[in-house]
């Protein structure tokens, strides 16, 4: 059975929209053609000579990487570099790349909800959350007669959702006033001299991304020459989404407890922890990979422990300085296993094609 690599890309794109990713992340399809057959995927958390010659061997003809290839602007692709072997390698043979990345790590369902789950955690809620999408009021002065047809126009254009709402706006009745010059054309009244219009004052919300459209929208059904609008830029409140994870154990346990049952969970050899191996600790901060920008947050909502694959040596200092512990098993532990179950949910979706997660790939981190 065959099945093209937009519908792959789609449903990637659905189950962790492309919108939480961090600012700096390159995700999505990052390699490859759209409309390209599918028949076998391969996960893997990095593509490395290994993986895409395990990849290309396999015959597939799309890899989900967690972490994306062509990170950097490149300036050149050849294979003076070990990249460019790579990349050049899985064009002769006609493999996509595709990259969810921070997308991933902070879907509902993501790895940072599967951390959190494999640790028991309850009432988890965002580390850090992100401002809800950027919004705008747009205010535009209508004679009655060009209400209806301002206000549709604004509508189709994609003003005045609110939640499970459409359509909304607010009309409030007024008088407008002007004096149009003698190179004027008024709809109503006459130039050189002053109007009085009885007029509404109709205001809607409008997505940032929606604004140009909704402008345009409103000019071309509204009868003047020159229609009188406003846009307000609004302050965004809290998401309900966000990146990291705060959750509580469902009991007090030692640190130590902690770290072992890191291990264990995420079947790892080796668990490093910052801190007395006897503190109770039950208010956990996690976040996969390597996190260190989130101790702060960690620390700001009271964690008693952060949980994060690694950190720099001056981030165990400063933990250590504002009472925080730190549980660090590894960046490879943190999100091996997201890359294994992406493969399972994938396999589900297409029972029909061949779906795997490396098997050449391994932790470069060893451990006595």
């Amino acid at each position: 059975m065959i099945t093209a690599a937009s519908s792959i890309v789609d449903c990637l794109d659905q189950l962790a929209p492309l919108s939480l990713a961090a600012e700096w992340d390159n995700v999505g399809l990052l390699l490859g053609d759209r409309s390209a057959a599918v028949q076998r995927i391969m996960t893997c958390l990095t593509v490395t000579p290994d993986t895409a010659a395990e990849a290309i061997a396999a015959r597939a003809q799309l890899i989900v990487t967690h972490h994306p290839i062509l990170f950097r602007a490149l300036k050149r692709l050849t294979t003076d570099t070990s990249e460019g072997r790579v990349l050049l390698d899985l064009v002769r043979a006609g493999v996509a790349v595709y990259s969810p990345h921070t997308a991933f790590d902070n879907a509902v369902g993501g790895i940072n909800d599967a951390l959190a789950g494999r640790l028991q955690l309850t009432d988890v809620v965002p580390l850090r959350r992100s401002p809800a999408p950027g919004q705008f009021k747009v205010v535009v002065f209508v004679p009655e007669r060009d209400l209806e047809a301002v206000a549709g126009a604004m509508f189709a254009a994609g003003a005045g959702h609110i939640g499970e709402y459409s359509q909304c706006s607010f009309r409030l009745a007024g008088t407008g006033t002007f004096f149009g010059s003698e190179a004027s054309n008024p709809t109503i009244g006459e130039k050189g001299r002053r109007e009085e219009v009885n007029e509404w004052r109709l205001e809607a919300i409008c997505p940032e991304e929606k604004i140009k459209d909704v402008i345009a929208g409103l000019r071309r059904a509204h009868s003047y020459e020159e229609p009188a609008y406003d846009v307000y830029p609004l302050r965004s409140a809290p998401g309900a989404g966000g990146e990291g994870r705060l959750g509580r154990l469902p009991a007090p346990m030692r640190l130590k407890d902690l770290a072992q049952r890191t291990k264990e969970k995420l079947r790892t050899s080796s668990v490093q922890f910052v801190g007395d191996p006897e503190r109770s600790v039950q208010k956990v901060a996690l976040a996969c990979g390597a996190s260190g920008e989130f101790l702060s947050d960690a620390v700001r909502l009271q964690s008693d422990v952060f949980l994060t694959g690694e950190l720099r040596f001056h981030d165990y200092l400063a933990a250590l300085a504002d009472g925080l512990a730190l549980v660090l098993p590894g960046h490879y532990a943190t999100e091996r296993f997201g890359v294994e179950e992406l493969a399972a949910r994938l396999q589900t979706q297409w029972p029909e094609l061949e779906v795997w997660a490396s098997k050449q790939e391994r932790d470069p981190v060893s451990c006595m």
